[in-house]
């Protein structure tokens, strides 16, 4: 049971123990809420009885006041194990999701965005939080004293009487639940709506600056209002579906008073049931129903509930890379070994390629777009696993290494550079943990970093914005590169690093790099030729193959596509506006 509530409620092996304990004080605090009804049928038939004795008296106000502390303490009881757990557990929960995020591989992320991640960490995590403290062992407690005073009057007291009084809430349940095919198929609907809306929120912001260069703010913001009108009707939709099954069966569960009352005026007519067994049943629904009704609405909250559970056990369930913690490598070789890849939906895109990246040279991948280069480019530092062929690092295969291990030996350079909103020093110092001032300095200096730091208000403490906004492309390129320089890791990935630069930027960029690269395995992807014009082997990429490989001078000495690819670039340049 306790792994089953882990799976279908995202829980930890404690969370899910501590959920069971959180039912079980809420059906002993629900009995104990009843015990002043049992009192009060004793005092009554007392009086009736004329058997009131002041000792009995005594006991009755004794036996009051021991229920009034135990209801106290089962309360305090039941808020511990329900609300104080719960926000331990929901503390628990977004850290282990961060965790497992951060084992994840990094293509699952190519399949996801922010929203339905941030989503993920932050709404579902508190409609669990909800269901777990508030709903769920209330629903279950609400049951389990349910059942045993409906056993102990149909046992001790009257049949008739009981089955008059409970026969209507299996029934009720029985209508909420019938409900939960189309709650679950709306509530997943409902979700994909949400998710489209903060898809188009988040592409707004980010994209604000190019629609308002092309007049496009008002047809885009027209489309997204459309998004969020529709979330807006679809919710609308969700919740009267579910509030005509649940007022449904609230309407049901009322009939029960009045056929306790029918039942009861027959049989107390009849003579066989007393005034004072009549006058407790009545109580006694008066009581139960109205619980029960707050009941039927957290029962079909849980079954709303089920989707979000789902979304958070597809992450915490994802399989992730594990390996070794230990590198045995002779060497930073980089092998690929008749490597195959294909992406979940069988799209192909490597076939059989092979090729060395070899310790101390420069490796570069050429070739038209999607062909894969950064596929290889991923697959060598483990972001994905080859679907066939294996690749190894200095003779060992790499997928038996832990990820976080083997990136220790990669320093990457993106064409898109990711920053953060801190001063220039701690952005560099991401490369290298604890590294002292002055080695993040002398990585700036390395990387060129050093002529536009001098010009900043506060120099090396000086916040650059959200993602580096503050800064210019070439300076958010060398503070990259600058990273990778306090790393010092033996193989460098460089993934289209001049690309969108200007000449003047990448000048100075191409001199940092070939400070960086120096006795180094370099793989790097490029599309302008004479970034490459001085690699050791070239690599030429078309469909997901290896069209051809050789040296620069190897390559331009036959009608290769590199020398194609070389001339077509050396006419563009020449190209003039006439």
């Amino acid at each position: 049971m306790i792994k089953k509530l882990m799976h279908k409620y995202a829980l930890s092996e404690q969370g899910a123990k501590d959920m069971v304990k959180a039912c079980f004080f809420c059906a002993l605090t629900n009995i104990c809420l009843m015990m002043p009804s049992g009192v009060l049928y004793m005092l009554i038939k007392d009086l009736l009885e004329d058997n009131l004795s002041r000792d009995r008296l005594g006991i009755y106000l004794i036996a009051s006041a021991v229920i009034l502390a135990l209801i106290a303490f089962t309360n305090y009881l039941q808020y511990n194990a329900t609300f104080l757990s719960t926000y331990r557990e929901s503390g628990v929960r977004r850290t282990a999701l961060a965790e497992k995020l951060r084992k994840l591989p990094l293509s699952y992320f190519g399949k996801k965005n922010i929203a339905d991640l941030t989503t993920n960490i932050m709404g579902d995590c508190a409609s669990i939080e909800t269901a777990s403290s508030h709903w769920i062992p209330e629903l279950i407690g609400a049951l389990i004293s349910t059942s045993l005073v409906g056993i102990s009057l149909f046992f001790f007291f009257d049949w008739r009487m009981a089955l008059a009084s409970f026969w209507v809430i299996p029934i009720a349940f029985l209508i909420v639940l019938s409900c939960s095919g189309a709650e679950k198929r709306a509530i997943r609907k409902n979700t994909a709506i949400k998710m489209d809306m903060a898809d188009g929120i988040q592409e707004c912001l980010e994209s604000i600056r190019d629609l308002r260069a092309n007049n496009a703010e008002g047809k885009y913001m027209d489309g997204l209002e459309n998004k969020i009108r529709k979330v807006e009707k679809m919710a609308l939709f969700t919740e009267l579906k579910m509030a005509v099954y649940v007022n449904s069966a609230a309407i049901i569960l009322k009939l029960g008073i009045g056929t306790t009352a029918l039942v009861g005026g027959a049989l107390f007519a009849d003579g066989s049931i007393s005034i004072l067994t009549f006058f407790m049943f009545l109580m006694l629904v008066s009581r139960l129903y109205d619980p029960m009704q707050i009941t039927l609405q957290n029962f079909a909250a849980i079954i709303s509930i089920g989707i979000q559970s789902e979304r958070l056990d597809e992450v915490l369930s994802h399989k992730i890379q594990t390996g070794t913690d230990h590198l045995s490598n002779t060497g930073y070789d980089i092998t690929f070994d008749h490597v195959g890849f294909q992406y979940s939906d069988d799209t192909t895109v490597l076939k059989d390629v092979s090729f060395t990246a070899k310790q101390g040279e420069v490796t570069a991948l050429i070739g038209p777009s999607g062909g894969g280069k950064t596929t290889i480019s991923r697959l060598a530092a483990r972001f994905w696993d080859p679907t066939e062929g294996k690749i190894t690092l200095g003779g060992t295969d790499i997928s038996g290494i832990d990820p976080e291990t083997l990136l220790q030996k990669y320093s990457i350079v993106f064409q898109d550079v990711t920053l953060f909103n801190n001063s220039v020093l701690e952005n560099i110092r991401i490369g290298k943990a604890g590294a002292t001032d002055d080695e993040v300095k002398e990585a700036a200096r390395l990387a060129n970093c050093e002529e536009f730091v001098s010009l900043l208000p506060e120099g090396y403490n000086t916040r650059i914005g959200e993602n580096g906004s503050e800064l210019s492309g070439g300076e958010r390129q060398r503070i990259s590169i600058a990273r990778a320089f306090l790393k010092d890791a033996p193989i460098i990935l460089l993934d289209e690093a001049t690309a969108s630069l200007d000449a003047e930027n990448e000048t100075v960029i191409q001199e940092a790099l070939s400070r960086l690269i120096r006795n180094k395995t370099v793989m790097i992807i490029a599309h302008r030729m004479r970034t490459i014009a001085n690699a050791d082997h070239i690599v030429v990429l078309k469909d997901g193959v290896v069209a051809e490989e050789g040296t620069p001078s190897e390559l331009m000495g036959k009608d290769s596509l590199y020398r194609h690819m070389t001339e077509q670039q050396m006419l563009s340049q020449n190209w003039k506006m006439e």
